[in-house]
């Protein structure tokens, strides 16, 4: 093992296998990018940094640890205890199966394309962090007040006929997450005031929504008249 050779802090040989050590103070940007330039020439990269005071819990620490991973470099955590040096191995450099890690966030990426289905329209504007965002759920229940404000009070049935969600109109009913229906009575609601401001809030929604409600009702009503024709 040598310290300095060439510009790399650390260089171990065994045989014909090239072991390069880089040591900083901090895991940064700057070195994961030297790493990286290291391993056009080494067979194994290392990364050596103190340790963090927190890493339990630390959701930042882990995304940064599979970002290590990602890049197949090894990382070592150097920490000091009554003036001795403790080396802890956190990462060891391996190849990255990226199928495997798309396998174990199955569940995830079904709940990224659900809700990219889910929303008619796009009014959020990418990387935004303190507008509210219009989620697919948030559209469907626009929709709903929509059928509501253009019909009065109406059934969870006869609104998710006009073509809203089925599952998420009896939660957005039923829940009344945003606090925009009433209950009139046992399976009939309406519109209230928060509702009607909500869809002047979301007149873009609204109005995209209020076409389909046209559009879905003038379908239903051309199928019951071929139906009564037959």
């Amino acid at each position: 093992m040598r310290s300095e050779v060439k510009d790399c802090d650390i260089v171990a040989v065994k045989e014909e296998e090239l072991v390069i050590v880089e040591l900083k103070r901090n895991l940064s940007v700057d070195l994961l990018a030297q790493a990286v330039k290291r391993q056009k020439s080494a067979d194994i990269v290392y990364m050596a940094v103190p340790k963090p005071k927190r890493l339990k819990g630390n959701a930042k620490w882990k995304d940064i640890m599979h970002l290590v991973r990602r890049l197949e470099l090894g990382l070592i955590l150097v920490s000091f205890k009554e003036k001795k040096g403790i080396v802890e191995i956190a990462v060891h450099p391996a190849a990255f199966d990226r199928e495997a890690s798309r396998r174990g966030n199955k569940k995830k990426r079904e709940g990224i394309i659900k809700e990219a289905k889910g929303r008619y329209m796009d009014a959020n504007v990418g990387g935004s962090t303190r507008t509210k965002l219009v989620t697919a759920y948030k559209e469907n229940a626009i929709f709903v007040a929509c059928c509501l404000e253009k019909y009065g009070p109406m059934s969870p049935k006869q609104i998710k006929e006009l073509g809203t969600d089925k599952r998420q109109t009896d939660s957005a009913l039923r829940e009344n997450y945003y606090g925009w229906f009433d209950k009139v009575k046992k399976g009939l609601y309406t519109i209230n005031e928060a509702g009607t401001t909500a869809l002047q809030e979301h007149k873009q929604f609204a109005e995209y929504y209020y076409d389909k409600i046209i559009q879905n009702s003038d379908r239903k009503n051309s199928c019951h008249t071929i139906g009564d024709s037959q």
